[in-house]
C-alpha cells in the first residue's frame, strides 16, 4: 500500500490556504465580483493585478482596500480587444519573469436591456405575436458587445498568459500549481429566461462550454483550469450601482433556500480554494455559490 509523504503540518489550515506565493491576474477587479476576488486574494497573502477598463475605479481598490499582507497592483486595459490581452501579458511578464500561478477570467457585461423583464415587463407568455415583438427588441450589437467581452475576450486572455501560468508552474514545489479560473454564471447553465437576459444567458453558456475546452487543451502543459459559477450577489450589473467604496448591496429578498445574495465571504471561499495548495487536485470542476437557487428552479439543468 502507497503511504502518503503529508504530514500533519501539510494539513494545517494556514498551509492548506497559504496564498503568500500566489501571483495572480484577475480582470473586471474593480466592482462586484471582481472587487471581492481582490480583496480575498490579497488579505490571504497574494500578489493581485487587477485589470479594468476604468483607471479611477482600479486606483480606489488599492486606495480602499489595499490592508491585508498581499498587494493589489491597477492595470489599466481593454480585454475585449485582442492586442490588449497580448499587451497586458507582456506587461505582466516584464514584472513577473517566473511567470503567474492565476488568471481569473471575471469581466463581464450584460446587454439585455430592450429584453429584461424587470426593465419593459414580460410579455404575455401564451400569446405568440406579444413573444416575437418583446424579442424583436434586442440588436444584433447588443449580442455582438456580449459575447465580444463574455466569451473572446476570456479565450484571448487565457490564450495570451498560458506561457506565464505554465512558467509559473515550472517554478512552484507543486505539480500543476498554475490555474485558470473562469467567472461564468447560473444563467449558462440554467434553461429558464434569465429573466428576459437572453444574450447574456446565451454567452455564459458559451464561456461555461470553453472553459471545458481549455480544460481539455491545457491539461497536459502543467495548467489547470476551473470555474465558478456564482447565483446573485451584489454588483454593478444586478443593482445598476455602487457606492464611494465601489460596492453594491442587493435591495430585496432572493428567491433561494438561503434567501439572501451572495456576501464577500461566499465569493472568498470558492476562489481561495480554487487558487491555493486545498484545490491542487480540482481541475475541470465548476462551482456554483448560488445559496441553493438552482434548487428552486424547475427550469434548471
Amino acid at each position: 500500500m502507497a503511504t502518503s509523504h503529508f504530514s500533519n503540518e501539510d494539513l494545517k489550515i494556514t498551509k492548506l490556504f497559504d496564498l503568500t506565493k500566489v501571483t495572480a491576474v484577475l480582470t473586471g477587479g474593480g466592482t462586484g465580483i471582481g472587487l471581492m476576488i481582490a480583496q480575498a486574494l490579497q488579505t490571504a497573502g497574494a500578489k493581485v493585478y487587477i485589470i479594468g477598463r476604468r483607471e479611477e475605479a482600479l486606483e480606489n481598490v488599492v486606495k480602499e482596500y489595499s490592508t491585508g499582507p498581499g498587494q493589489i497592483i491597477p492595470l489599466q486595459g481593454d480585454v475585449s480587444k485582442k492586442d490588449e490581452c497580448i499587451r497586458l501579458a507582456k506587461e505582466v511578464g516584464e514584472k513577473e519573469p517566473k511567470g503567474i500561478t492565476a488568471l481569473i477570467n471575471n469581466a463581464g457585461i450584460a446587454r439585455d436591456s430592450n429584453t429584461s423583464f424587470s426593465k419593459n415587463g414580460q410579455p404575455d407568455m401564451k400569446d405568440a405575436e406579444a413573444i416575437s415583438k418583446h424579442l424583436l427588441r434586442s440588436e444584433p450589437e447588443n449580442w455582438a458587445e456580449t459575447f465580444e467581452t463574455n466569451v473572446t475576450a476570456q479565450f484571448f486572455m487565457s490564450a495570451a498568459f498560458i506561457p506565464l501560468l505554465a512558467q509559473g508552474t515550472a517554478n512552484s514545489a507543486y505539480t500543476m500549481s498554475s490555474s485558470i479560473v473562469n467567472i461564468s454564471s447560473i444563467s449558462g447553465l440554467m434553461k429558464g429566461s434569465s429573466n428576459g437576459q437572453f444574450a447574456y444567458a446565451s454567452s455564459k453558456a458559451a464561456f461555461i462550454h470553453l472553459t471545458r475546452q481549455l480544460a481539455t487543451t491545457l491539461k497536459d502543459a502543467g495548467i489547470r483550469v476551473n470555474q465558478i459559477a456564482p447565483g446573485i450577489f451584489p454588483s454593478e450589473m444586478t443593482t445598476q450601482e455602487s457606492d464611494d467604496k465601489q460596492k453594491s448591496e442587493l435591495s430585496s429578498k432572493i428567491g433561494n433556500p438561503a434567501g439572501r445574495g451572495g456576501a464577500d465571504s461566499d465569493m472568498a471561499s470558492s476562489i481561495l480554494f480554487l487558487v491555493s495548495p486545498a484545490g491542487l487536485f480540482y481541475n475541470n470542476q465548476l462551482l456554483h455559490p448560488d445559496g441553493g437557487q438552482i434548487l428552486a428552479v424547475p427550469a434548471a439543468m
